[in-house]
């Protein structure tokens, strides 16, 4: 697909999610025409604590695959920008953790999302979330204007990785850090790696754990590593691809099916990135 092609397959799918999130039919059993946000949220570990239950609103519509807040050092007064903001839970964490004296950045290209996220910001009170509306590959930011870059399962979805990690090092003051979990994954079948929806459900988009180091690195960051991994077992990639495996040109079952699943079992995880900029 075009990055033109991408960025609306990828909109329509997560305004769709939304509605359905909305209308409580989130999770594995959907009853979703193909492979959703949300059943890679339902599979995934999500690490979070009480947050869930204090923005229970925001958490129900978030499709991410942990918490890149966890344990990041976000300090009081800081400015916290998140890619893909979605509908805002993170953004929400992220304002309790800077205060009244900090501020918090969503960016997101999903019209439905933003507006998701300003109405959760006004339900809590938070005065200092800002969200705007554009691409992680062309960040409405200045340069050097945030300490901290998060996201959470969304650069997977980007058709320019490359230019997402040259905005991150861009927007970064120096010292500034990021913490990013996302979806890796390692030698896919073609079936699965030329699939729109996959690509939705944030796996055929998803590049290599080596790919996603390297990819930082040229970026000019230099201490980077991985501090989580969570490798998906058989029934959490059947969440994850559930309406996929349903609407293939040809039919997954039985002795098939098992034989696809085996070919990707072990090969698709969620991974947390940080890593930082150096004042040099």
């Amino acid at each position: 697909m075009k990055p033109t092609d991408v960025h609306a397959t990828v909109a329509n799918a997560y305004t769709e999610a939304l509605e359905r999130s909305r209308a409580g039919k989130t999770g594995c059993c959907s009853g979703a025409s193909v492979a959703t946000p949300e059943q890679v949220a339902s599979s995934a570990y999500n690490g979070y604590d009480g947050e869930r239950d204090k923005y229970e609103e925001a958490a129900a519509s978030s499709f991410g695959c942990g918490n890149p807040l966890a344990f990041s050092g976000v300090q009081p007064g800081q400015t916290v920008l998140d890619l893909g903001s979605g509908a805002g839970f993170d953004l929400l964490i992220a304002s309790d953790k800077v205060g009244d004296t900090g501020q918090v950045i969503g960016v997101d290209m999903t019209d439905a999302m933003i507006e998701a996220a300003r109405a959760a910001a006004s339900k809590a009170g938070k005065a200092n979330i800002e969200v705007r509306k554009g691409l992680i590959e062309e960040l409405p930011v200045e340069s050097e204007e945030v300490d901290w870059v998060i996201s959470n399962c969304v650069v997977n979805l980007s058709p320019d990785k490359p230019a997402v990690f040259k905005e991150i090092a861009r927007v970064l003051r120096p010292d500034g850090r990021f913490s990013i979990q996302d979806i890796v994954v390692e030698e896919l079948p073609q079936w699965l790696r030329e699939s729109a929806a996959a690509y939705s459900a944030c796996v055929a988009g998803a590049i290599s754990e080596t790919d996603y180091l390297a990819g930082l690195r040229a970026a000019g960051f230099d201490d980077v590593e991985v501090t989580e991994r969570l490798v998906y077992d058989k029934d959490q990639i059947v969440g994850m691809l559930a309406g996929e495996l349903e609407h293939l040109d040809f039919k997954l079952e039985g002795d098939a099916l098992e034989a696809a699943l085996d070919a990707v079992e072990g090969k698709i995880w969620s991974a947390k990135f940080v890593g930082g900029k150096s004042r040099a």
